[in-house]
């Protein structure tokens, strides 16, 4: 039903910026997408997440630096990150879902990508 296409990721020195990108091939207008990071060696982490009517929220250790926003006329979801740290090296991942109710839990989450690595370095 929706397919999600993660890009942007890279190499990038502490300080630098990336933006990702997130594309669905599916109308995603009307579901809640939510950024995930997993860093090597920890646990799959919420990171942004935007809802239907626009309305954001961040993980303490993102707040500030990163800013999701979505195109609904472009189906895509995006992810600005400034200031990168190395703690910010993981792979990220979008994922998107239809249900009524705001959720983090990836268990709600039906569709994802297949992830982009990030990984900030010297």
């Amino acid at each position: 039903q929706v397919q999600l296409v993660e890009s942007g990721g890279g190499l990038v020195q502490p300080g630098g910026s990336l933006r990702l990108s997130c594309a669905a091939s599916g109308s995603i207008s009307r579901m809640f997408v939510t950024w995930y990071r997993r860093a090597p060696g920890s646990s799959r982490e919420f990171v942004a997440q935007i809802l239907a009517n626009g309305e954001v929220s961040y993980d303490a250790s993102v707040k500030g630096r990163f800013t999701i926003s979505r195109d609904n006329a472009k189906n895509t979801v995006y992810l600005q990150m400034n200031s990168l740290k190395s703690e910010d090296t993981a792979v990220y991942y979008c994922a998107a879902t239809p249900k009524v109710l705001a959720t983090t839990m990836p268990t709600d989450y039906p569709y994802w990508g297949q992830g982009t690595q990030v990984t900030v370095s010297a």
